[in-house]
């Protein structure tokens, strides 16, 4: 039974029906897709309609011959691509690969890559002989041999004496000293204290007074007085800045916005119509055109197959084909078994009188010189029985 509350108009219009517990809910009806939205067009106005169709006659006018011409010239230069300069491309390529490419690839293989690895050994070894092997030489057995002399030298003349005075003579007179400066410092600091507050109450007392009752105020002052001629010149200048600016938008800035705001912007805007609507009715008569060339150019290839294909192809086809077979069949073909069966009774012939020939040759040899003798595999040939002789050799 239904469980769920229905409305009081529901109740009091439709009467109330048992709804089965496992009826299934209807399916929701497929929505259409939404259609996509058309973009808004730019309101045109009527200088734009009264420009648009004369300009694309004129254009269409123009344009038909100048397209009927290109098609020509592209129907024309895929013909010469495809038949002549294709092919004629291809063999000169292949006969400059011949020419050129064959016989300097030999050169430089067999010829000068050897002499270039032979040269290039030559002057590498007599580089080295010149240059590399002399100075190692140099290097090793005189410079290196040298330096270690002379370094040995020097350390003996001058580090070693060096070294000595610094450990016996500087470092005691150094530690004398020392203990001395320590004495006398130890001695001397009542007088340094004298000394310093001498020093102190004579300059350092004095130079703080100046700055703090003389510098320091007479600085501030000074600093107060640029501050106030600053802001003074500062005011003076924005005035004078302001003044020039006014003067200078008044002279250029507004009369030139004026300009190109009333003048060169409809001018613009006028112009930009214009080639717009050039260009689009250059691109109609284009694509205008290039249906009218292809009407055109199939009418005329049309009629060529009319009065020159079909012709020669009714000629091939109900003429020529039918003759062609005739003589295929009763000339071509007998001809052709005729000249078979007197090969093959000529090779027949030439086989015979080669054996015959060769039988010929083989008797007279015969009759000559002997029958050859046969040969005998070594495993058949029967052995010789021995005698008592040979038994007592044996033994």
């Amino acid at each position: 039974m239904d469980l769920e509350k229905r409305p009081a108009a529901d109740l009091g219009t439709r009467p109330a029906t048992p709804v089965a517990e496992s009826a299934p809910a209807p399916p929701p009806a497929p929505q259409a897709p939404p259609l996509p939205e058309m973009p808004a067009t730019q309101a045109e106005g009527c200088l734009v309609v009264a420009i648009r169709l004369p300009v694309r006659l004129f254009a269409l006018v123009l344009v038909v011959p100048v397209r009927l011409l290109w098609d020509a010239l592209v129907v024309v230069g895929r013909v010469l691509r495809d038949t002549v300069l294709r092919p004629v491309g291809r063999a000169l390529g292949r006969l400059g690969h011949m020419l050129v490419v064959v016989p300097l690839s030999a050169l430089w293989r067999y010829v000068l890559a050897p002499v270039g690895r032979a040269l290039g050994f030559a002057v590498v070894f007599v580089g080295k002989c010149l240059f590399v092997w002399p100075w190692v030489g140099l290097w090793r057995y005189v410079v290196v041999p040298v330096a270690v002399g002379v370094g040995w030298l020097l350390r003996m003349l001058l580090v070693v004496p060096a070294v000595w005075l610094y450990a016996h003579v500087l470092t005691p007179l150094g530690h004398g000293l020392a203990w001395v400066a320590r004495m006398l410092a130890a001695g001397a600091t009542g007088l340094g204290r004298g000394v310093f507050w001498a020093l102190r109450m004579l300059l350092v007392v004095p130079a703080v007074a100046l700055y703090t009752w003389v510098l320091a105020p007479v600085g501030r002052a000074v600093a107060w007085a640029a501050r106030g001629v600053a802001a003074g010149v500062g005011w003076l200048l924005r005035g004078i800045v302001l003044v020039v600016g006014t003067l200078l938008r008044w002279i250029f800035v507004v009369p030139a916005v004026a300009l190109w705001r009333w003048v060169l912007a409809p001018v613009g805007r006028g112009v930009a119509v214009v080639a717009r609507e050039i260009g689009a009715a250059l691109g109609h008569a284009w694509r205008v055109a290039g249906y009218v060339s292809r009407a055109v150019w199939r009418f005329l290839g049309q009629l060529l197959r009319w009065i020159f294909v079909n012709p020669a192809r009714w000629v091939y086809r109900s003429a020529l084909t039918p003759v062609g077979h005739a003589v295929r069949d009763l000339v071509w073909r007998p001809a052709a078994d005729a000249a078979r069966a007197v090969g093959r009774s000529t090779r027949q012939a030439v086989a015979a009188a080669r054996e015959s020939v060769r039988q010929a040759r083989a008797d007279v040899r015969r009759a000559l010189f002997g029958a050859p003798k046969e040969r005998v595999p070594v495993g058949e040939v029967p052995q010789a029985r021995r005698g008592p002789a040979d038994a007592k050799r044996v033994l």
